[in-house]
């Protein structure tokens, strides 16, 4: 039995006058996953996520949104909840009030407004104004609104957007802790390091076209694990991408080390080689494919 969809797309296309903002992309996304929906600025995330919550209509093709179609967004809207381009605040209203006057606009319970805020992380703020808040602070407190209807996913665009490490952490914590009760979340980014350290699930986008949709670790699994050898003597670098090429490896020379692709079992057969052949090794280390790589790889021309 296949795990429930949370979201599904099949051959969904936007067109603005002859450009492609998305073309004709296929991707699911299994209920209770953290999705993160990469690629570069201009790919056509914030297009897929405004016909996702019904703001703009598809050119063409369909999906559906916790098991409803995106064509009546009125059916599901009440479960999702979204922070799209930066959340919008009161800057002389508190933290609580913020989110209270978002309740009351939303028809939604306010009785859980004090255990969101201490869910992101701002229980001992609530009571400062929106304008002292730092960007990190603003961020949550905008997951917070988003988490206002109790909802069944969460979707948002470039949550960490503008935050440094410390910022990003908080976020990529929440995010977690979040999912792990149960909340679906699609997660857009183009920060890829972010994304490989949270997400189960990938939908990748490249120029309006999804390059891959499926597990992160799928998508890790397929590139090839390379081992980095450096030589106590540069002038040994030819001879040691030479010995690893005989034993049938793909060598490469970069900045004083040789790339070998190849698993770890290979490092000490090359490590006995380059002895054998007089080459003292400084250092020998199998490396894995990160997301960041990877992508570069997928999205080169």
């Amino acid at each position: 039995m296949s795990s429930p969809l949370a979201l599904d797309v099949a051959d969904l296309s936007k067109k603005y006058g002859d450009r492609m903002a998305l073309s004709h992309a296929n991707f699911e996304v299994p209920m209770g996953s953290i999705c993160g929906f990469v690629g570069p600025n201009g790919s056509g995330k914030t297009t897929t996520i405004r016909m996702l919550l019904g703001l703009i209509t598809p050119t063409t093709g369909g999906g559906h949104v916790l098991g409803e179609s995106i064509t009546e967004p009125e059916k599901y809207l009440p479960r999702v909840g979204a922070m799209i381009e930066g959340p919008a605040f009161y800057p002389a209203l508190t933290g609580f009030q913020n989110l209270n006057v978002l309740a009351k606009i939303g028809g939604f319970s306010t009785d859980s407004i004090a255990g969101l805020l201490d869910l992101v992380g701002l229980g001992d703020r609530s009571d400062s104004k929106y304008k002292t808040y730092s960007l990190g602070m603003k961020q949550r407190l905008g997951i917070a609104a988003a988490l206002l209807p109790n909802p069944k996913l969460l979707v948002l665009d470039e949550p960490t957007n503008g935050l440094d490490p410390a910022g990003i952490h908080e976020i990529r914590t929440l995010l977690r802790k979040l999912a792990d009760a149960g909340t679906t979340v699609f997660v857009s980014s183009h920060l890829l390091s972010e994304i490989e350290m949270i997400s189960d699930h990938l939908v990748m986008l490249r120029l309006g076209k999804v390059i891959f949709a499926g597990k992160t670790i799928d998508l890790l699994a397929k590139q090839q694990p390379v081992i980095v050898a450096k030589p106590e003597n540069i002038s040994d670098l030819n001879k040691l991408a030479q010995i690893a090429t005989a034993a049938g490896h793909q060598a490469t020379i970069m900045e004083n080390t040789v790339h070998v692709t190849g698993t770890s079992d290979f490092s000490a057969k090359l490590n006995k080689a380059a002895f054998e052949a007089g080459i003292t090794l400084e250092s020998l280390t199998p490396v894995k494919a990160s997301l960041e790589e990877t992508f570069f790889e997928m999205t080169s021309e």
